[in-house]
């Protein structure tokens, strides 16, 4: 049996040359290299293996073996971590222990793909990124060495289920609920409570789906969003979603210190109120500063060391837990034994508790004064609204006085019994009805409806009777006041940011053992815990405490105490204590997290300006993020006011929201092959329903709110979209459009386009010089102001080569047309074609660029100038080609003259005219160019005008009324001139004309055939046995070099043609010789003198007289033209023609700047009907 040796290396990843230890591809821990050998290759074994202290393990045929010491080799989980041998090969590996023997046929692959093997371990090390995202691979190779991370082991209740509450439960629950339920009453309480949670329900259920879909790293709620709908909805909403979580620490903030200066220390307060008028502004500007140094100390604590909050957080979840259960507890209790909080009561109306002074709500006191013999003063009182008699003791002598109370004083204008008081004040009684009449008491039928209050109104109860025959309270008067007007609407922003901190689990995906399991679990039993405690919540505050005292915002008739601390149990302090640290908690989150968003958000490099805020301290504790947060929160502050602070989080949160639902029912609805997400339990109706919602929650709570957030971040939209970084995250966006335009090609396939929908889509042809410079740039200026911007626009060129030769070429060549694209911001696609010949890629473009129903119907090219210097003919010969192609093809064809001297997009016209030269009906292409000209900025001072050329036989004159009639219909404005051609005798100058084109073409053919003769006798001499193709003398000289069969006509001496045959001939001698006599005649001397005296073909002198005569005519009119437009004759049908008809189109414009020479399509391209 053949022994086999195993050589087992352990070496370093820094060990070997050339590699950096921040490879993403190595790990930086000891991995072992691996070969595999027969006995027979002992000798080759690598010499680094036997030095390095690696061990040699020998199995033999007798079954003894060397017992191995493997503990130099990384087990890991139980399979050793073997490093890609492949990475580099300078340590003496021979090439056919390289690669593994059984994936062999591979090996080419292998180069630039890895093993399987080797790609999981690779994606084994990223415990907290996404599989894939080429940013995280790339930020792991800068500069820092791979730090080996703890494997995450938070499971769902620590690390999803407790900090969704602890963000979840907040301020508004202890501050603002009973005053919900108070203004709406306990049914619209519990709608309005139901709706925040069925929003964030169903946002949960959509953020699972996305959380589940793959790997959620820092960033949470902004990186599913970014990834899901690109970087412009990602940069938006994801710094909505930063401002609302500022906010809500600035909203956190002023919570906890309106818990301080109303409810534990009212004593602290620097302002003092002066009257009901300044008691507002005094607590708003205490609210500021104390605010103010709250945050200061707020933001020293987070820029310390987060793991403090961290820490501190487990204690305020602590304190929110007991404060819920001692509010259920003292529920319970008040249905036995309710708690003592009187109201006094003027009528239906509420009295402040600050204002009674002497404790008696009454408006007089008997006071008995007794006096016995030993004159010993004892005093009795008695609290009454009315006098009563006394009672006399007959051991005493008994003086009864009437005395008045201090809230007497408040309401007349002295404290005499006779001084005049307020109406209401004499008309009702005081009354003392209970704050709390407990669960038993049937007060829940009382606030079962609602009571909105207008800023300024008296907080009443209406079972209570009272003379309404007053005029309306005074501030002066020691009623409870509502401060805010309350309506449906503003209850909803207020309550919302309550139902806000959904988010938590998911931002700690990176912490969780499972986050794919857990977030979706914690996430929503969170949801459902918190959605329990409100509902239950609304229905406890409204059958256990009165009306007057739930509207009571601040307490004020319960001496101000806490509302809902009054029925907690043991103690109101149970609660304040609880909710003012629970407070500090959640705002110390909020600093805590919001700083982090914003980093990732810069990290991202989306924003630009926002790139400094991506940079922090040394263990990358985001500094100059936590300084911006600080300073907005400030801003939130410095308003001061819980109810206007509310509702601007409620439309940063909202926004959010919205975009999550947006993101997974866009997902679901395109199917994408890559949405797989692990939670199952969502439909996009679902999403679509959360989305409406939201959207809907944001009206109905503040619209203006709204608008303001809707515009902010539509104005990140766009700055992100035009200054910010491309990215492609493979976004829904993306998807979407991909899904759109699939649609909508497939719709333009339905039918031809009509008449009123045509528009030009243009084919722009550039050429490229030796160094992939575009040769006429201003080609693509003349296209961009035909097109306005608007419009399918496709640019390409051909390069020279073959494709597998020349790609590089074409990728250099398409950058460069995107550059001159982007500098003369045109709009549309590049295409470059690899073609043998130029003509042919021409051809090759012209029949396949564009899309379905999007293909160009407009060839743009330019004119090849210099065509008659130009030794090579392969220039005019391809724009005559392309000519036909075009008119193949029944497109368009614009060909600009001169386009050097055309305007640039930076030089408008002042003045000017754009004349049009009707000749012959292209199908209206010579009526819609100038107006289409005309809208961009360049063109649009220019006048129009239109000529028409008549003949002998026309009638002129009603030809210039039907044409200006025509352009009536056509609503074009124009000036219309109809010129007329007299016959006339062919002129001696353009007999001469022509004789002198038709001399110099036979020249030519004659240089290019002795041209040709010389190539074929070269080739000779190189291969005597080679197949040639003979060509007629006009054939392309450059088609022979193809070496493919193509049709070919061979000519005769006498100057007949047979088309379409291919002659092969076997060089001998002889045939040289003789083919050597019948074919280079020409070139003799005496050939030339047979030139001299041919006579000019009599179709070429009238199409010579033509030209000559339209262009005086054209010269005489538009010599002063900015752009002269012209019918451009079609090529002849015989190719020998082709040097003549180049000849008539330069005779036909000469003298005019700049032309554009117009070939219509054959389809009308514009109508008088609407």
């Amino acid at each position: 049996m053949a022994s086999v040796r195993f050589t087992v290396t352990p070496t370093k990843a820094e060990d070997l040359p050339g590699l950096s230890d921040t490879s993403p591809d190595i790990s930086s821990r000891s991995t072992a290299r691996v070969r595999f050998g027969s006995r027979e290759s002992v000798n080759r074994s690598d010499p680094l293996s036997e030095g390095s202290g690696g061990l040699t393990t020998t199995a033999t045929a007798g079954g003894g073996a060397d017992t191995p010491d493997y503990s130099n080799v990384d087990q890991g989980d139980g399979n050793s971590k073997i490093s890609s041998v492949y990475i580099n090969n300078t340590h003496g590996v021979d090439d056919d222990d390289f690669y593994d023997r059984n994936l062999a046929l591979f090996e080419e692959e292998m180069d630039t793909r890895p093993k399987v093997s080797s790609l999981l371990n690779r994606l084994a090390n990223y415990t907290n990124l996404t599989q894939g995202a080429k940013e995280h691979e790339e930020a792991e190779s800068i500069g820092e060495k791979k730090k080996t991370s703890k494997s995450p082991q938070m499971g769902t209740f620590m690390g999803v289920y407790l900090p969704c509450l602890q963000n979840i439960f907040g301020v508004i629950l202890f501050l603002r609920l009973t005053w919900v339920v108070g203004s709406a009453g306990v049914l619209q309480g519990l709608c309005i409570v139901f709706i925040c949670c069925c929003c964030t329900m169903l946002t949960a259920i959509s953020m699972s789906a996305i959380a589940t879909n793959g790997v959620v790293p820092a960033g949470g709620s902004y990186f599913m969003i970014s990834r899901s709908l690109g970087p412009e909805f990602g940069g938006a909403v994801g710094l909505c979603f930063y401002l609302g979580t500022t906010f809500a620490g600035a909203m956190y903030i002023l919570g906890a210190i309106e818990i301080l200066l109303m409810y534990i220390a009212p004593d602290a307060a620097i302002f003092k109120a002066k009257g009901l008028e300044g008691e507002g502004a005094a607590l708003l500007n205490n609210m500021r500063v104390y605010g103010s140094i709250c945050l200061l100390l707020m933001c020293l604590l987070v820029f310390v060391g987060v793991k403090y909050v961290n820490k501190l957080a487990s204690i305020f979840l602590a304190c929110v837990i007991v404060s819920i259960i001692s509010i259920y507890i003292g529920a319970l209790v008040s249905a036995f034994k309710p708690p003592n909080f009187p109201v006094c009561m003027l009528g239906n109306r509420t009295i402040n508790g600050h204002d009674l002074m002497d404790h008696n709500c009454a408006k007089t006191i008997l006071l008995s004064i007794k006096e016995p013999v030993e004159k010993d003063n004892n005093f009795t009182f008695t609290s009454e609204n009315v006098t009563v008699g006394p009672t006399l003791d007959p051991g005493h002598v008994a003086v009864v006085v009437e005395k008045t109370t201090y809230i007497w004083s408040q309401f007349c204008q002295s404290a005499e019994l006779n001084a005049s008081c307020d109406d209401y004040f004499m008309n009702n009684n005081f009354t003392k009805i209970e704050g709390i009449p407990g669960l038993a008491s049937g007060i829940i039928s009382e606030n079962l409806w609602s009571s909105y209050l207008s800023k300024g109104d008296v907080v009443e109860k209406a079972s209570l009777s009272s003379s309404h025959a007053a005029h309306p309270a005074s501030t002066q008067q020691p009623y409870v006041f509502a401060d805010i007007t309350t309506s449906f609407t503003l209850l909803v922003g207020i309550f919302f940011p309550s139902v806000t901190g959904i988010m938590a689990g998911s931002n700690r995906s990176g912490d969780l053992k499972d986050a794919q399991r857990s977030i979706p679990i914690g996430t929503i039993l969170a949801i459902l815990t918190t959605s329990i405690v409100y509902l239950s919540s609304v229905v406890l505050f409204g059958a256990c405490i009165d009306g007057v005292v739930l509207r009571d915002k601040f307490g004020d008739s319960v001496k101000g105490n806490l509302v809902v601390g009054i029925l907690a149990w043991p103690t109101p302090w149970v609660i304040v204590v609880g909710s003012f640290f629970s407070t500090c908690g959640a705002g110390l989150q909020s600093l805590t997290g919001a700083p982090r968003l914003l980093q990732a958000i810069a990290k991202d490099n989306i924003i630009p300006f926002l790139r400094v805020f991506g940079h922090g301290k040394a263990n990358g504790e985001p500094t100059w993020a936590l300084l911006l947060t600080a300073l907005i929160a400030e801003l939130g502050i410095l308003i001061a006011s819980l109810d206007l602070v509310a509702p601007i989080l409620t439309m940063f949160f909202l926004m959010c929201y919205l975009f999550v639902n947006l993101a997974c029912a866009l997902q679901t609805l395109l199917r994408t092959p890559n949405w797989r997400p692990r939670f199952s339990y969502y439909h996009w109706t679902l999403s679509f329903l959360g989305m409406t919602i939201c959207l809907a929650l944001m009206f109905i709570s503040s619209w203006y709110y709204a608008i303001v957030a809707m515009v902010i971040a539509g104005m990140i939209y766009k700055y992100i979209e035009y200054h910010g970084a491309e990215k492609e995250w493979g976004d829904g966006i993306r998807g979407l459009s991909l899904s759109a335009a699939r649609y909508a090609l497939l719709r333009l396939e339905e039918g031809p386009p009509h008449t009123k929908n045509w528009r030009p889509q243009l084919l722009v042809l550039l050429k490229l010089d030796e160094d992939a410079h575009v040769k006429s740039p201003r080609l693509l200026t003349f296209a961009s102001q035909l097109k306005a911007g608007k419009g399918l626009t496709i640019v390409g060129t051909v390069v020279s080569g073959n494709f597998l030769q020349s790609y590089g070429e074409a990728l250099a060549a398409e950058q460069t047309l995107k550059h001159l694209m982007d500098k003369e911001r045109v709009k549309g696609f590049c295409q470059c074609i690899v073609a043998q010949k130029p003509r042919e890629g021409i051809s090759h473009m012209i029949q396949s660029s564009g899309l379905g129903g999007m293909k160009p119907n407009t060839v743009v090219m330019g004119w090849p100038h210099a065509w008659r210097q130009s030794e090579d003919p392969q220039s005019w010969k391809t724009f005559i080609n392309t000519v036909r192609v075009t008119t193949a093809a029944h497109l368009a064809l614009l060909v600009p003259k001169n386009i050097s001297l055309f305007p640039s997009n930076s030089e408008p016209c002042t003045e000017g005219y754009i004349d049009v030269w009707w000749i012959v009906h292209d199908g209206g292409m010579l009526m819609l160019l100038p107006f289409l000209l005309r809208q961009h900025k360049v063109w649009r001072k220019c006048g129009m005008r239109i000529f028409t050329v008549a003949q002998m036989e026309d009638n002129s004159i009603q030809m210039k009324k039907d044409l200006a009639t025509f352009l009536y219909h056509l609503r074009i404005e124009a000036e219309v001139e109809v010129v007329e051609m007299h016959d006339s005798d062919i002129s001696a100058y353009t007999y001469e004309r022509t004789l002198m084109m038709e001399q110099r073409s036979q020249m030519l053919r004659q240089m290019r055939l002795s041209k040709s003769d010389r190539d074929r006798e070269a080739q000779l001499v190189k291969d005597r046995n080679s197949m040639l193709r003979l060509t007629s003398i006009g054939s392309d000289d450059d088609d022979d070099t193809d070496g493919g069969e193509r049709d070919r006509v061979a000519s005769s001496g006498a100057g007949s043609s047979e088309h379409h045959r291919r002659v092969q001939m076997t060089w001998t001698k002889e045939k040289t010789s003789q083919y050597r006599a019948t074919h280079s005649g020409c070139s003799t001397p005496e050939g030339f003198r047979d030139m001299l005296s041919i006579r000019p073909d009599h179709s070429n002198v009238r199409r010579m007289h033509t030209a000559v005569k339209l262009n005086e005519v054209i010269v005489n009119k538009s010599h002063d033209a900015r752009v002269v437009l012209l019918n451009m004759p079609g090529p002849p049908r015989n190719t020998e023609g082709d040097e003549n008809y180049m000849e008539f189109l330069e005779v036909l414009t000469e003298g005019l700047e700049r032309v554009l020479l117009v070939r219509g399509g054959g389809s009308e391209v514009i109508t008088i009907y609407s």
